[in-house]
């Protein structure tokens, strides 16, 4: 059967937004679910994206996913963990049936969306962080992308483990109580057996929750704002880094990312331009490219 839809998905650590349109383009609908970052499990990465596609749907008045059979559709997405091998082989194992199916990274599909699929790059800081570039001559170039712990600078997730760090440090003495780890103890339980309960429990979103409790506080507590100059030069240092001579237009995309964006620096604030499309844009990109090789 001919190709009747392009189905662009953004599934990334926070949430999962799909966007159908007909091969000419038309606007079908638009749905989302949870978070189907690999880095939570390929289970529920499929499950949220199946659920937004869905909801995509029927907002555009299809019949659920029957309507989308995979003689019918091409579907195209950013995922965020697809750069890592192993999950992205286990991703695709898991594929429920979709037979046109294009794969990249949440970071390419922004990228993508951002400059229209020309040349550019693109600093994401959101649950996550990590920066991508495409020259003109179609070489890419990553940083960042380490994932929760070890990496995310920059990120909500990251901004939420330092605030309960500090909070950890007031609780047994080794700093004084301020206003962020007030605001930390309350967000975890609001007593010590709590926070370590919290804590136990916490994975990479649930850190990215606490996040907007640091730009709280920061008018009030020296250690919040110190938190946020930390988080500015992380994604500084992302943004040199794939584009170490500064020619490339700039998007920033991502809440933690365009909440601290005005506090780059003058040189990278040059650079900075309004992204001219999503990722959902992007993916409906790797959709056009995979159908052209149909």
């Amino acid at each position: 059967m001919s190709t009747q839809f392009l189905v662009g998905v953004d599934g990334g650590g926070t949430s999962t937004r799909a966007r159908i349109v007909r091969v000419d383009g038309t606007l079908v609908g638009e749905g989302k679910a949870g978070a189907s970052g690999l880095g939570q499990g390929v289970a529920q990465a499929w499950r949220n994206i199946q659920l937004a596609i869905e909801r995509a749907a029927l907002a555009g008045g299809l019949e659920g996913r029957s309507a989308l059979r995979a003689d019918h559709c091409v579907l195209g997405m950013g995922v965020a963990g697809a750069n890592n091998a192993l999950w992205r082989a286990q991703f695709l194992q898991a594929n429920p049936g979709y037979t046109h199916l294009a794969v990249d990274s949440d970071v390419f599909t922004a990228l993508l969306g951002a400059h229209q699929g020309r040349a550019g790059a693109v600093v994401i800081a959101g649950t996550g962080s990590i920066a991508h570039a495409l020259q003109a001559d179609g070489t890419r170039r990553i940083s960042g992308g380490w994932g929760f712990p070890s990496g995310d600078e920059g990120s909500g997730s990251a901004l939420g483990l330092r605030a309960v760090n500090l909070a950890q440090h007031a609780v047994d003495g080794r700093r004084a109580s301020s206003a962020l780890t007030d605001a930390v103890l309350s967000a975890t339980g609001a007593t010590p057996e709590a926070l370590l309960q919290w804590c136990c429990k916490a994975g990479q979103f649930d850190y990215a929750t606490l996040a907007p409790l640091v730009f709280d506080c920061e008018d009030r507590d020296p250690a919040a704002a110190h938190l946020l100059r930390e988080a500015v030069q992380a994604m500084e240092a992302l943004a040199w880094a794939v584009d170490p001579q500064g020619t490339l237009p700039l998007a920033v995309r991502g809440s933690i990312g365009q909440r601290l964006a005005p506090r780059l620096c003058a040189a990278l604030q040059a650079r900075v331009v309004l992204p001219a499309g999503d990722a959902m844009d992007g993916a409906l990109q790797l959709c056009n490219q995979l159908r052209n090789r149909l």
